[in-house]
């Protein structure tokens, strides 16, 4: 007896075979892409074509904070969305990921965990949504969400297609973070080599018998410095490498901003009064939650970055002011310099880690890695830290931290 399939029947299951076609092409191309930005724009892409929908996001635990986050949205930049934090307990993406589940929400607006300040801030309109948990070695490390399905409402082919999806997606999320950890390990390693090579150096003349006395003295002086700069090159790697990691514990306390300003303008005064540079306060009182050592350390990066690129006789204005974002109160720290400024190309790439500015990169020795560290602590704080500049003019950088209830 011969078993025959309708012409509907053989015409679904087609459409079935092609998408998981579809979905296996697609997984090969996510997991032979090593750039973050690119994957999840890949992944979004693939999420909207395969579900049929108007939109779509990953939301990912931040693994220095453990909250969620927006990692991307189809058709907005990240810097719509940055300051986001999705709650774990009233939201849809947060019972996903807490659960461990997908979810199918017909009429969001009517679900309970439908986090509806997101469209606020966002001005968008969601209607339905499918979400899912992307999982990586057992472990949830966020959610994948189409939003809007076109024509109609979601099918459990939708769910299987997108929970598979987001499990290729999340393998290929850890595999690019791992090429990263090894990338800033090799960037650590070239980064030492010319502290050490300069130590041989110096060691090797050190060790001549017919060396003179002053130039002895001048090499000792060589290997001090490069000592010191060895020591600040090691602490900042560990800083970044602990706050990427989520391993550095940020100790919460209420403290007055003021003061911790007026601190850390005093601790770099002298450095100021050695270039002639001219140091202008202007601190209104405010208190804040946070970290105060941390801050201390974002605080006093952004003074010693603006006395090293600052003009000699220049001049440094540093304020605390209050302002306002998504209607809530923020208390704000700006430093402003008379410096060389920075190019807008530049300042894209500024908060990178081990970038350094290439017009300024011979004016003053570091990392490249101060601003790196200073984003994600202040990122920790769920504040967020900008820079506004023109090259010959100067430049201006902003703190912004909530303030204390």
């Amino acid at each position: 007896m011969t078993l025959t399939r309708s012409g509907e029947e053989s015409n679904s299951f087609n459409q079935l075979l092609a998408r998981y076609e579809r979905i296996m092409e697609i997984g090969q191309q996510l997991n032979s892409t090593l750039d973050h930005a690119a994957l999840l724009r890949r992944i979004i892409a693939a999420a909207t074509e395969l579900t049929g929908t108007e939109s779509a996001s990953i939301l990912l635990i931040d693994q220095a904070t453990g909250e969620l986050r927006f990692e991307l949205v189809a058709n907005l930049n990240s810097s719509e969305t940055e300051s986001i934090v999705v709650p774990m307990e009233g939201s849809i993406a947060g019972w996903v990921v807490t659960h461990g589940e997908p979810r199918v929400i017909e009429d969001v607006q009517r679900d309970s965990n439908f986090f509806s300040s997101v469209d606020d801030q966002l001005k968008f309109h969601t209607s339905n949504m499918l979400a899912v948990p992307m999982r990586a070695h057992n472990r949830v490390i966020g959610a994948l969400e189409a939003v809007n399905k076109r024509g109609g409402s979601f099918t459990g082919e939708d769910v299987k297609t997108l929970t598979m999806l987001a499990a290729q997606a999340a393998i290929a999320i850890e595999n690019a973070r791992l090429f990263q950890q090894s990338d800033f390990m090799a960037e650590v390693v070239h980064e030492l080599r010319s502290p050490l090579a300069a130590l041989r150096t110096s060691m090797t003349l050190l060790l001549r018998p017919d060396l003179p006395e002053d130039k002895r003295q001048g090499t000792i002086n060589t290997m001090q410095v490069e000592i010191e700069r060895l020591i600040r090159m090691t602490s900042d790697f560990l800083d970044l490498a602990r706050l990427e990691s989520g391993r550095v514990r940020i100790d919460i306390a209420r403290f007055e901003l003021d003061r911790l300003v007026q601190e850390c303008v005093d601790v770099v005064a002298s450095q100021a009064d050695e270039r002639g540079i001219a140091l202008d306060t202007n601190i209104e009182s405010f208190v804040v939650d946070g970290d105060r050592g941390k801050i201390k350390q974002v605080l006093l990066n952004l003074l010693t970055n603006a006395i090293k690129y600052n003009r000699e006789q220049g001049r440094i204005q540093v304020a605390t002011y209050t302002s306002m974002r998504h209607d809530e109160p923020f208390a704000e720290v700006s430093v402003r310099d008379t410096g060389y400024g920075i190019s807008k190309e530049a300042q894209k790439k500024l908060f990178q880690k081990f970038y350094r500015v290439e017009e300024t990169a011979d004016v003053a020795q570091g990392t490249g890695l101060g601003l790196a560290i200073a984003k994600h602590i202040v990122e920790a704080h769920k504040g967020m830290i900008t820079v506004e500049s023109e090259v010959g003019v100067g430049s201006t950088f902003y703190v912004t931290l909530p303030l204390a209830p």
